[in-house]
This record gives structure tokens, sequence and C-alpha cells, in this order.
């Protein structure tokens, strides 16, 4: 059988494996698409042929690669018959002694039909290198969208793998017998506190699965949306996973304007089952759930309240970590309260620049004014 040379191929596809986060076997595909392009090239370009060639007409051929040999084959698909009508689709039964000797009419088997290397292989390499690199991306994309959609919306262990001017590119995981995929952490997505150092292992919220091929890596990750704390906290929470506790809500200052303000997140979460306490169960025993989301987030504040169909009680709650006097509903329909707090309870009921009473009027839907009543 005769081969076009190809020096060092183990060694290529070895090397476009870790250069493209991609399995050998995915690599060795996007050649053989890209090799077949160069020969259907090669063929549709040699003027001395009069076959016409329709779109679909190179489907019924193949190549095959030869790791040990360093080199590959064109074969083609033909059909044994008594006499040959189409030299591409057709092969004869008396031209089979050195074939296929078991081959018998109208069977189908695969011919040897490669080329000399002279211009074929100078045409092949051209178009090769042209088409590999589009090939490449096509796998690669197949194969995060195959692993990743499914996961998207999830909170995900990720390493640090380098620090860009724009953004930290992470490295996930991709199962068994896959090379890690990239996903790039814009620098809008960061937390003010977190302390990216190559290496370390940090939680990311999987934001976007790109669908298609692009320059930077396939994925984007995030540090700063309320789905990271609420995929961490439901991992620590059975009861959250079980659907027995629901997050009714979440909301996160994730990035304050003033940096050096603690990120703060609020929680409120619910239950139909009277004799449980929803909020016992997600802090957990000595609030060990909460500390362990904060020491991820570099210190962030989480608080997890009751959520109530009563807005005087729902915004009593979600003034936590002040103690409320009383909340007046000043304009049921237009969802305005005011709230009255002590004097030494104001400065937790407003937070660092208003930081809590934003947060708790942005978790319950209300505007919320608060003034100071006798201590």
């Amino acid at each position: 059988m005769s081969m076009v040379k190809l020096p060092g191929l183990k060694t290529i596809i070895e090397s476009l494996s870790q250069e493209r986060s991609l399995p050998e076997s995915a690599v060795q595909n996007a050649l053989k698409e890209a090799l077949k392009s160069g020969y259907e090239r090669y063929r549709r370009t040699q003027g001395k042929e009069s076959t016409n060639f329709t779109e679909d007409y190179f489907d019924t051929f193949k190549v095959q690669l030869d790791l040990v040999g360093e080199g590959y084959r064109i074969l083609a698909a033909k059909t044994v018959v008594e006499e040959v009508m189409e030299a591409d689709k057709e092969v004869a039964l008396k031209a089979l002694s050195k074939i296929a000797v078991k081959a018998k009419l109208g069977d189908k088997i695969w011919v040897d039909v490669t080329p000399s290397q002279g211009d074929f292989g100078r045409l092949a390499a051209l178009q090769t290198k042209q088409v590999l690199t589009q090939k490449l991306q096509e796998q690669q994309l197949k194969i995060v969208q195959e692993i990743f959609q499914p996961l998207r919306g999830t909170v995900q262990d990720a390493r640090v793998h380098r620090i860009d001017r724009k953004s930290a590119i992470f490295a996930l995981n991709a199962g068994k017998g896959n090379p890690e995929v990239y996903a790039e952490l814009p620098n809008y997505e960061k937390l003010h506190q977190d302390n990216y150092i190559l290496g370390a292992t940090m939680k990311v919220y999987l934001k976007k699965v790109y669908d298609t091929p692009r320059q930077g890596p396939p994925l984007r990750v995030s540090r700063a949306t309320t789905g990271l704390v609420a995929g961490m906290l439901t991992s620590l929470v059975p009861e959250i996973q079980q659907e027995t506790i629901e997050i009714t809500n979440i909301v996160r200052d994730s990035t304050p304007a003033n940096p050096e303000i603690i990120s703060h997140t609020k929680i409120a979460v619910n239950t139909a089952q009277s004799d449980i306490d929803p909020v016992s169960i997600c802090l957990g025993e000595n609030s060990v759930n909460i500390a362990v989301i904060s020491q991820e987030l570099g210190g962030e504040k989480i608080e997890i309240l009751r959520w109530s169909e009563d807005p005087s009680v729902y915004i009593k709650n979600a003034l936590i970590p002040a103690t409320i006097q009383e909340v007046n509903i000043l304009d049921l329909e237009k969802q305005h309260a005011q709230v009255t707090v002590s004097v030494d309870q104001l400065s937790l009921a407003l937070g660092p620049e208003e930081q809590n009473v934003k947060l708790a009027s942005r978790l319950t839907g209300w505007k919320i004014d608060l003034i100071t009543g006798d201590t």
C-alpha cells in the first residue's frame, strides 16, 4: 500500500493535544478531516479529470493514519463489480487478488487510492494547514459543549492557570481521559478581596459555554455572581438539594464601588414544613456553612434570613443584623415602607455606605426609609 509521509506524526498529534486541551483521538479526527480536504482539493484541481464532482462525492473516502510509519493513506469505499463503470466507486472482481481475495460481487470494500507523493503531497500539505486549525477548533468546541453545557450554571473547582491584564485563566477538569479545559474569569467577574495565585484552586460559577469557535478560552466563569454563593450553599445543605428548603431570593454586593468595603450577600430561605427552621439548617451547627462560604470568598459577609409573605416581617428580617423597632407600610402598591430603629442600631441597619439597607431593599423589592426612634 502506498503512503504519504508525515515525519513526526505522533509527536505532532501529542503536541496539538496539549496545546488545544484535546484528547489525542480528537486531534487525530481533526487531522483526518483536514487531510481528506487536502485530497478533495487535489482531485478537484486536476484539470485532466472530467469527473463531475458533486457536493457529496467524497463522502465515500476516508483517511487512514499510520502512526508507526508516520504517514497516511487515502481509502475509498468501492463496490465489487464485473466491469468497472465508475472508477472511484467500483472495483473489478478480477483485480481483487491483491486487495481482498474473499470479496464477492456486490461487496463493499476499502481500496487504497493514495496518489503518488509529488504534486499531491505539496497541495495536500497546503490545504491541511489551512483546514486543520478550523477542524481542531470544531473538535474542541464539540467536546467542550458535550461536557460543559450540562454543567452551565453550576459551581466548579478550578485551578488558576495564568493571569492576564484583563482576566484570570482557570483550568477546569474535563473528566477522565480528557485534558483540562480553560475558562476565562474577566476582571469584572472578580472579587476585590481575591488573591489569584498560580496553581491555587478556587470555586467558580460556570456562567457561559461558547457555542462558536473563538480566540480565547471556550468557557467563561464568575466569582461575582449570586449563583456562586447559592451553589455553594446548596452543596452544603441537603435539605436545599431535596427541595425541603428553597432559596427564595438572593442578592449580593460582590464588587462594592469602594474596594475597602467587603462584599456582602443576603439570602432569603423558606420551607413549607412548620417543624423545621430553614435558617438554622442553612447556617449549620455553629454557623459552619457560612464560615465555609465566607472563607472561600475571602471573608465576604453572608447573611441568611427567613422569607415571609408579610412584607413587614420580611423587611424586618432583611435588615439583619440590626434590631428593628417598627416597620410601617407607607404604600402597599408602590412597596414603600418606613422602618424605625434605635439610634444605636442605625449604623447596623444602614451598613457601610448604606450597603446593608440597599441590599435589604433589593432582596425584598421594597423602598425602605430608615428613621430613628427612642432608645
